[in-house]
């Protein structure tokens, strides 16, 4: 059995283990690292010896219970270029020091399930695997660079401030995810920039109090259905799922925790990585406080994996990424008040669906004419519906463009039209040939001038007899045309004449012509006034 000194120091401590427990009382860096950059790196070749490596018991010890600090000084474990042996195993225990360990190797994983810290650090750490379900931290956990060969465990975590893996490279566990954190919830800022992940990403029901950043990730799955899997995410601020600005990353090569929030979203000339993913991405039911930003995003995705943002609810919505060449992209029940996009953002035919998709207010970037959009339309509607029709005219109504308005309207009408019995699609076609479906009053006035001009040249040749003798007006050729092309306006010519032969059957195809075009227009006027 270990015997313990009087200030509580075990008596087998190697002398790694004793500078360890030195450098724990006075809160100071336990440093074991050759200042030589290949023999230092965590993830290098390069075996660690005794000289390195403390035991994993020991280090529990301190930060369990270990030994009061020198007055005067503040108790924390630092370690740096450090092997730790052994399992830590801190389940269900309360750490209260302070905890950071740089460039530190672990040989087995770190168990960590129903722990409470103050803060953790492991910085450029190599980690079999981290398994921290239901961890507690009152300040931030940070894996900056940490490399993790079976998967990170946060499943219902509660982190006090901030959750950072930037840089960090994750590979699965043995059920195919490299980060399983259902549940989680993170007080301030979850920073994820140029995260890499081989295997899935697992968030579903999520909160994350300020802003989730995975700007310039690459997440891959190609061992299952999603790279990205969450369902009910809340972010109260954005959502960045963008390129990233690469210039930033070198100002905090040389310090403890890189810096984190700057990457900005690179401007035009700037060098920059996209954000990528290689899988299915799903935030079906979402809520994000400001926006979700797709700018410059990459996907790549198998013919049966989706984007799916279905019912998301947001303020803005920048889908302004790459055009996945297979896949999917659902937005079908979302809510969203702009919609920020580009032409060449979306799929084609059959790669895009928007059915109850809500948007008010339209910013395109680029080239977006209104063919493409009615495109994009028809791309998201294999099977004919009205409502993305409606809803784009209704939108583009409020913004002032009611000539656009109607121009969707008519698309609606012509595509409804190829869903119709041959009865009703001749109707149809003869509706958009003489007035356009009523949403180009003009050509009603033409047509009317035109058959006009025809009736009045036709009868200009007749002189008819009256059909009562002592009680007829004038002959007027006009008069008479116009009476015959208006069926509800009597001008007191028709009835008075006494047509035969071919005259009759001329007078007759005005008459019918007059209906034709006065219905037309009635069932044009009513569709505006409907929509209005």
């Amino acid at each position: 059995m270990t015997e313990a000194r009087t200030d509580g120091e075990p008596a087998d401590l190697t002398a790694a283990e004793r500078r360890m427990w030195d450098a724990f009382r006075t809160g100071s860096i336990c440093d074991l690292s050759t200042r030589a950059a290949d023999r230092d790196d965590p993830h290098g070749e390069h075996v660690w010896g005794p000289e390195r490596s403390v035991r994993a018991r020991v280090v529990a010890r301190l930060l369990l219970h270990g030994p009061p600090p020198v007055p005067g000084r503040v108790a924390s474990l630092k370690l740096r270029g450090v092997r730790i042996s052994g399992r830590l195993e801190l389940s269900g225990g309360a750490v209260a020091p302070y905890v950071e360990l740089q460039s530190c190797r672990f040989d087995s994983e770190i168990q960590l399930s129903e722990a409470r810290f103050g803060t953790l650090r492991l910085i450029n750490c190599a980690i079999p695997r981290l398994e921290a379900a239901r961890l507690h931290t009152e300040g931030d956990l940070h894996l900056p660079r940490c490399r993790v060969a079976r998967g990170i465990r946060l499943t219902d975590a509660q982190i006090g401030t901030d959750l950072l893996v930037s840089q960090a490279v994750v590979q699965r566990d043995n059920k195919g995810r490299a980060i399983a954190a259902d549940g989680m919830s993170v007080a301030q800022d979850f920073q994820a920039e140029l995260l890499e992940t081989y295997g899935e990403v697992s968030l579903r029901g999520a909160k994350v109090g300020v802003s989730m950043n995975l700007r310039g990730a690459r997440l891959r799955n190609p061992y299952g259905r999603y790279a990205l899997n969450a369902p009910q995410l809340t972010v109260e601020r954005t959502l960045y799922l963008t390129s990233i600005a690469l210039d930033y990353a070198a100002a905090g090569g040389g310090s403890s925790t890189p810096p984190y929030g700057l990457g900005a979203t690179p401007t035009r000339g700037q060098r920059a990585q996209r954000f990528e993913c290689r899988g299915g991405l799903r935030l079906d039911d979402g809520r994000f406080g400001d926006a979700i930003d797709f700018y410059g995003a990459r996907f790549t995705l198998a013919a049966e994996q989706e984007i799916s943002l279905r019912r998301i609810q947001t303020p803005e919505f920048r889908f302004v990424g790459e055009r996945p060449e297979l896949g999917r992209v659902v937005v079908s029940g979302a809510k969203v008040v702009k919609l920020v996009d580009t032409s060449t953002s979306w799929p084609g035919p059959g790669g895009v669906s928007i059915e109850g998709f809500v948007y008010e207010n339209l910013a395109p970037r680029g080239h977006f004419p209104l063919s493409r959009r009615l495109e994009w339309v028809e791309a998201a509607t294999p099977e004919y519906s009205p409502e993305p029709y409606e809803r784009l005219a209704a939108v583009l109504r409020a913004s002032g463009e009611d000539q656009d308005a109607r121009e969707v309207l008519l698309a609606k009408q012509r595509r409804r039209r190829a869903t119709l019995t041959p009865g009703p699609k001749a109707w149809g076609y003869l509706q958009d040939w003489t007035v356009v479906y009523g949403y180009r009053p003009g050509r009603a006035a033409l047509w009317m001038a035109v058959l006009w001009a025809a009736g009045t040249l036709l009868f200009s040749q007749l002189h008819p007899p009256a059909i009562k003798e002592d009680e007829h007006p004038q002959w007027s050729a006009a008069l008479y045309a116009l009476d015959l092309l208006l069926p509800v306006i009597d001008l007191g010519q028709q009835g008075q004449w006494k047509l035969e032969g071919g005259w009759q059957w001329g007078a007759a195809g005005l008459v019918i012509m007059g209906w034709i075009l006065a219905t037309t227009v009635a069932a044009g006027a009513s569709r505006l006034l409907r929509r209005g």
